[in-house]
């Protein structure tokens, strides 16, 4: 039987930055490392809500990226 084995997780913020002359929204994201494995949806919830009144942009996104070693 296979197994995962937690390597990181990471948090990643989506906002948006404006628009294009075709009416494009234009997005930047910022990535933030060291996420618990175990961290709950409230918890990644305030978190998320803290870090993104640090910035003046719309949230459009927030992700919550974990990445493994699959093992047989």
């Amino acid at each position: 039987m296979a197994i995962i084995d937690f390597k990181q997780a990471v948090v990643r913020l989506t906002f948006e930055t404006g628009y294009t002359l075709d009416g494009k929204v234009i997005k930047k994201s910022s990535s933030y490392r060291n996420v618990n494995q175990a961290a709950t949806a409230d918890q990644l919830g305030e978190v998320v809500g803290i870090l993104s009144g640090f910035s003046s942009r719309p949230l459009l996104a927030a992700e919550k990226i974990e990445t493994g070693n699959i093992q047989n």
